[in-house]
């Protein structure tokens, strides 16, 4: 769930994993567990990297209805 957010945002930016990768500093191996595991408990700062890379809300990460 929570990487499809993701990849749907870097989709609308027209950015991809590496590039991604590049600004928030996180490596391919943090980006893969994103993404392979859909991590439901991401680091606090990964996340803070991610939503200030794709210029977006921590909010629009949260799961409607919990």
């Amino acid at each position: 769930m929570l990487w499809s957010k993701i990849k749907n945002k870097l989709d609308e930016k027209n950015m991809t994993e590496y590039q991604l990768g590049k600004i928030t500093g996180l490596g391919p191996q943090q980006i893969h567990q994103l993404k392979k595991r859909n991590s439901e408990n991401p680091r606090w700062l990964t996340m803070i990297k991610i939503a200030d890379a794709l210029d977006i809300s921590l909010d629009e990460f949260r799961e409607k209805g919990k």
